[in-house]
């Protein structure tokens, strides 16, 4: 089993420096083999990332742009790892981008990278670098501290530098052996997830567990330093005679205020992310340790973030993430994961009698049942429909032999791990089989635009 882990450097000045020339030859070597690539595809040619490395190994020693004031070729001063791997990079982007295109979805060609404005990075083959204890030897630097250890024994694939509000980290992939990959479950429980905005998730057993909301407490104090940050760089631009844009090319001054507000924001920003993403991985670790089915809905989290209103409070919880490592988190501890249609009706659906409140409304936090009078608290009824979803699901995988169809209707088993972390789409299993409503709303909306 694959398995990543991140460890933050307690690397020296001149380490550092070392970082961010790496990371700036990467990024240089990347935006050289993207304009090489449009070249030559405007051209008519049919360009290939080994034939512009080949390309550019014969010229980095000896074009004047790639040599430093004395004429000397500043690269050699980088390990090649650092340069060499855009260009697998780039041909990955390539294929991405075609084979979106071909499946018809929304795709992106590569783009230029610019300084400030992308991800500080460069990649280290596992031949180049060995770990000892709470240290890193790498090439060029010699020994950088780590703050911890590697967490994982198993065979080293390679690893990435990169640097998040203005610390460096270490990101080591491993192949872990399966028995030390996969982890004990405390319990064997079955539980329904409904993803929400008033509770991040809410559980069939009643149990709603909020989210922090890091964006939402911090949003006044990244308010202020964004505009402090502007402010400044206002006063640069004023400084150097320029109204409006920059010109593309042009360099402003930076001064030491500014560098200042540009970390405190950064550190602001990462420390958002880094609540959110405790949080996300202390939720997704508990509901796999202690269930062996989960049930959540399939949300289609690129729509809702469509809506201007809710937008912000949605990024806020991270239901994507939430469910990515569900995802990946239920192959180690054998916990199989039941993803209800997109269009299921788990708010409406009684959990009682089973009967459809067809006109439940966005903001209508409880409902009474007409058919058996039940009262329900919409995301607590949600969870529990989601709960006889997975119930079933379970009951249907396990009372069949494995290389047996599942016959339960509506159930499609995709390809899944031994001892669990199975995902098993299911649509329409409990309840009133009518749909929710929305598939009427969808087809007429694409009859309508598309």
């Amino acid at each position: 089993m694959l398995l990543a882990h991140r460890i933050r450097f307690e690397p020296s000045r001149a380490q550092r420096d070392y970082f961010a020339r790496a990371a700036g030859t990467a990024r240089r070597v990347w935006n050289w083999a993207l304009a090489e690539w449009q070249r030559q595809a405007a051209a008519g040619g049919k360009p290939n990332a080994m034939a512009l490395k080949k390309q550019f190994n014969a010229i980095k020693y000896a074009d004047p742009a790639w040599l430093d004031e004395n004429g000397r070729p500043w690269i050699r001063t980088i390990h090649r790892d650092a340069h060499a791997q855009p260009f697998a990079n780039l041909a990955r982007a390539w294929s991405r981008y075609f084979e979106q295109r071909r499946a018809g979805a929304p795709a992106h060609p590569p783009v230029f990278k610019k300084k400030g404005r992308c991800l500080d990075a460069f990649y280290l083959a596992n031949d180049k670098f060995r770990l000892d204890g709470c240290a890193a030897v790498l090439p060029k630097v010699g020994r950088v501290a780590l703050c911890e250890a590697l967490r994982w024994p198993g065979k080293i694939l390679g690893a990435s530098v990169s640097r998040e509000a203005g610390h460096w980290f270490l990101c080591v992939q491993v192949d872990v052996p399966d028995g030390t990959a996969r982890l004990p479950r405390s319990r064997d429980g079955i539980t329904g997830v409904d993803l929400g905005l008033s509770a991040a998730a809410t559980l069939s057993n009643g149990e709603k567990i909020a989210a922090p909301r890091p964006l939402t407490s911090a949003l006044r104090r990244l308010r202020i330093r964004g505009r402090k940050l502007s402010r400044k760089l206002e006063a640069a631009k004023a400084a150097a005679g320029i109204a409006g844009r920059i010109p593309k090319g042009t360099r402003l001054p930076v001064s030491k205020n500014r560098t200042k507000g540009a970390q405190a924001l950064a550190r602001l920003q990462a420390r958002i992310a880094r609540v959110r993403r405790d949080f996300t991985h202390k939720l997704t670790t508990r509901l796999c340790r202690d269930n062996q089915a989960l049930a959540i809905e399939d949300l289609n989290v690129s729509g809702m973030l469509a809506n201007a209103r809710l937008a912000r409070a949605i990024a806020d919880v991270g239901f994507y993430e939430i469910r990515r490592q569900l995802l990946y988190k239920a192959a180690r501890y054998g916990t199989n994961i039941v993803l209800a249609g997109r269009w299921y009706p788990s708010s409406k659906l009684c959990s009682n009698c089973g009967a459809k409140h067809a006109c439940l409304g966005l903001g209508e936090r409880s409902w009474t049942c007409a058919a058996c009078g039940a009262h329900h608290d919409r995301d607590i009824n949600a969870a529990i429909n989601l709960q006889r979803l997975a119930t079933g699901a379970l009951a249907a995988r396990t009372a069949l032999p494995v290389a047996s169809p599942v016959a339960t209707p509506g159930t499609a088993a995709g390809p899944g791990l031994a001892g669990g972390g199975k995902v098993t789409p299911v649509k329409y299993e409990h309840g009133q089989q009518d749909g929710s409503g929305q598939e009427e709303n969808a087809a007429h909306f694409c009859a309508r635009f598309c």
